[in-house]
């Protein structure tokens, strides 16, 4: 079956914490994803296959030129199919579209070659404090 991507998808909160723990080999939360998005997003993207969620990227907003992708995670058995690129290119096609001029992304070392590699981000000095 063909996956599907789809901006701003109807998910519930419960696939949302499910796919969240798979991909990020943690606990399941119970995250109200739902009313966070809803307050904090630009948009997001679901990969679906049938009518299970397989795959999310959230797009947030400085509410000018800049967005920033959070939270991309691929369901483990679907990793390496593209899926994740996918995600990331129907979010910058998106936030084209809102008139955002620059997409960041922030991520950890093992990550470098599918951001910059298979999405086409480009390497810029930024700075990071932890609070």
């Amino acid at each position: 079956m063909a996956i599907e991507y789809e901006w701003r998808g109807d998910f519930d909160n419960a696939s949302l914490n499910g796919l969240h723990a798979d991909g990020f080999g943690s606990l399941v939360a119970q995250t109200d994803w739902r009313a966070r998005l809803e307050r904090h997003s630009l948009g997001w993207v679901c990969a679906w296959e049938n009518d299970s969620l397989i795959g999310f990227v959230n797009v947030v907003r400085d509410g000018g030129a800049h967005a920033f992708i959070l939270d991309t995670v691929v369901a483990r058995h679907f990793r390496s199919r593209g899926v994740g690129a996918a995600l990331v290119a129907v979010a910058a096609k998106e936030a084209c579209a809102a008139k955002c001029e620059w997409l960041h992304v922030d991520f950890e070392e093992h990550l470098r070659s599918f951001y910059f590699d298979a999405c086409g981000f480009r390497e810029t000095p930024a700075g990071l404090i932890a609070l």
